[in-house]
């Protein structure tokens, strides 16, 4: 007779769960030696399972259960293989909150995009566990490609500096495991290739430092998005050496995912052409090697087609919303995932979450592209149900017209007038996230110093109908371009590591140039908070003409002009061309004031506007 040993269950994911969520199903992915033969058995009350699913690894099982009618406490499930068994404790937790009163970022807010590596480090530096050993990696931080050593510790120590930059809530590249060797001079310190989804990198803490950095936050008014990435894995993740089954990855029929030269030579890439997801006349190459190629050799593409993948993703969400408590969620590289699978997962989440909000990366220029895929668009017959998409026709406009003079026809201002003229596209356009910058393309800034065009920026991300999105450094007018690598664009924050020269977390610590941003900057994310004409006015904006171009945002009698003049000189503000703001005929005076420099101005009468001037206006009537 063949003996027979105790199961062996090395892990299980989710770790723990909770009661009390509309969705009752859960499943177990356990994961050790020779697993897939057990059964599995509980005499738990409220639980029952449902189906064992046995993957082609003889190292997976997957557990089904119902959860209907459990009470939090501690569930014995019984793994029998043969005479053997072992009775594993699994925590049921009761959740601390509904999912109603979990609310997540608005156009209310201002999110505070930074890289955790780059950002700032305090506290005790990483040490090695025994247990959950990390791969060879380097700290460096004169190479751009390597790790510089921020951790969340050095975050949590800023939180006050984020209070009184004037943000409310702060969205940090991810944060999950990435165990992955330096490979020629280049590591995965931006995060973005997962080695565990359920464990916070260690280089940056754990997950209890997480979940009390986002307390803290909370306690100072800031909510925390985390980033996530459903389309790929890490090549480190446990999965590619040992496969669950055939189809959990895209592209790799014949190929041995273990050998990562195998990958570079037999495994298709993403064309990163998001075109022909929704093209009506694509083929299906086209599609496919959009959707199922792997983003980079070292990031598996994780195949949504199969239930259990998506599942597995979907839990993975909840838990951390429910574990760590945050208040949204970005989400990478949305449209090279399946999009049946991630519309699967929207709505699953919209259900528990109905006033959570998610965000997903749709790197189109084209503001029709863009608009398909938020939830319940009229453009496409596919409901995708998630919330909020990045505007990335916004980032395009502004970084060319930066560049150019506002004409009477396309140029310089126009692109932005004409950008927002295709807002009807859109389902709700105060949920479409604005930005002019992030970790993936050049400072607005480039390599110059110029402030001007960056105040014309950011008057209007602040001031349109949208959800505005600041990259970490802009405050202080930090600059750099991808000419070289992506790392010049995630430059550290000065002041964050032992050793900086100069702190420009403090006013003392900063250039005269950087201070004056910084105020400048500050008082106008100060004064929208809480500003019902920013956050639910209505919105007017008008031709540029002579170069000026004006919006006009107005609610409950209060107006806010936004002023821009696209030219490098000056222009006039005539106002007899804006006299529908005010009635058939012109008051004989109308005050306003400039928020970021309290200068005071008539908007009833004409004046001369400075080469690239930025006005916000707050108007008495």
């Amino acid at each position: 007779m063949a003996k027979t040993s105790t199961p062996d269950i090395a892990r299980i994911d989710p770790a723990n769960w909770y009661v009390g969520l509309r969705n009752t199903s859960l499943q177990l992915m356990v994961y050790g030696k020779g697993i897939r033969e057990a059964e599995v058995t509980t005499d738990y009350a409220g639980v029952r399972i449902d189906s064992l699913v046995r993957l082609d690894s003889p190292n997976y099982l997957l557990v089904y259960l119902s959860l209907d009618g459990a009470k939090a406490g501690i569930m014995p499930l019984t793994f029998r293989v043969g005479r053997k068994q072992k009775i594993v404790c699994y925590e049921l937790r009761q959740r601390e909150k509904a999912g109603e009163e979990h609310v997540g970022f608005s156009n209310a807010d201002v999110l505070y995009m930074l890289m955790p590596d780059r950002f700032a480090q305090a506290g005790p530096v990483y040490k090695a566990d025994p247990r959950h050993p990390l791969n060879t990696y380097i700290v460096d931080r004169e190479a751009h490609s390597l790790r510089h050593g921020g951790n969340l510790e050095g975050i949590r120590q800023h939180l006050d500096y984020f209070v009184e930059l004037g943000v409310t809530a702060l969205w940090f590249t991810p944060v999950l495991e990435n165990n992955s060797p330096d490979r020629n001079g280049y590591s995965t310190y931006h995060g973005y290739a997962t080695t565990d989804y359920y464990r916070v990198d260690p280089r940056f803490g754990t997950n209890e430092q997480y979940r009390q950095l986002i307390d803290e936050a909370h306690a100072k008014g800031l909510k925390v998005v985390m980033d996530m990435i459903f389309n790929h894995c890490g090549y480190e993740h446990p999965w590619i050496a040992d496969l669950p089954s055939h189809d959990w990855l895209n592209g790799i029929a014949g190929t041995d995912v273990t050998s990562l030269s195998n990958v570079e030579q037999s495994v298709g890439m993403t064309s990163y052409k998001l075109t022909p997801v929704l093209d009506p006349y694509a083929s299906d190459v086209d599609r496919r090697e959009t959707v199922d190629g792997w983003f980079v050799p070292t990031m598996p593409d994780l195949n949504h087609r199969n239930q259990h993948v998506m599942t597995y993703l979907i839990q993975n969400s909840i838990w951390w919303i429910e574990t760590a408590g945050i208040d949204g969620i970005r989400m990478d590289t949305y449209p090279y995932a399946d999009a049946t699978g991630m519309a699967r997962w929207m709505r699953i989440l919209g259900e528990e979450y109905p006033r959570f909000n998610v965000v997903g990366e749709t790197w189109v220029t084209e503001p029709a592209y863009t608009a398909a895929w938020q939830k319940d668009s009229r453009l496409t017959a596919n409901n995708s149900y998630l919330p909020t998409v990045m505007d990335f026709a916004f980032f395009d406009r502004l970084a060319q017209a930066k560049n150019e003079e506002t004409d009477g026809w396309w140029q310089g201002m126009n692109r932005l007038y004409s950008t927002f003229v295709y807002d009807y596209l859109y389902e709700d356009p105060t949920h479409v996230m604005a930005f002019v910058d992030n970790h993936d393309t050049d400072r607005f800034l480039g390599e110059g110093q110029d402030a001007a065009p960056l105040r014309q920026a950011l008057a209007l991300l602040l001031t349109v109908r949208r959800i505005p999105q600041l990259y970490y450094g802009t405050e202080i007018m930090m600059n750099g371009t991808k000419a070289v690598s992506d790392g010049f664009v995630r430059k550290d924050f000065p002041g964050g590591f032992a050793g900086d020269q100069r702190n420009a977390f403090t006013a003392a610590g900063r250039t005269e140039a950087e201070q004056q941003m910084f105020q400048w900057l500050s008082r106008l994310l100060h004064w929208r908070q809480g500003n019902a004409a920013i956050i639910s006015g209505s919105m007017k904006q008008f031709i540029p003409v002579d170069g000026v171009y004006v919006i006009a945002r107005r609610q409950e009698g209060r107006t806010v002009l936004t002023i821009i003049n696209g030219t490098s000189k000056a222009a006039i503000f005539s106002a007899a061309r804006y006299v529908e703001l005010w009635g058939q005929t012109m008051p004989a005076s109308i005050p306003a004031v400039d928020v970021p420099t309290g200068q005071a101005y008539d908007v009833a009468r004409d004046f001369e506007l400075e080469p690239r001037a930025a006005l916000v206006l707050d108007v008495a009537m």
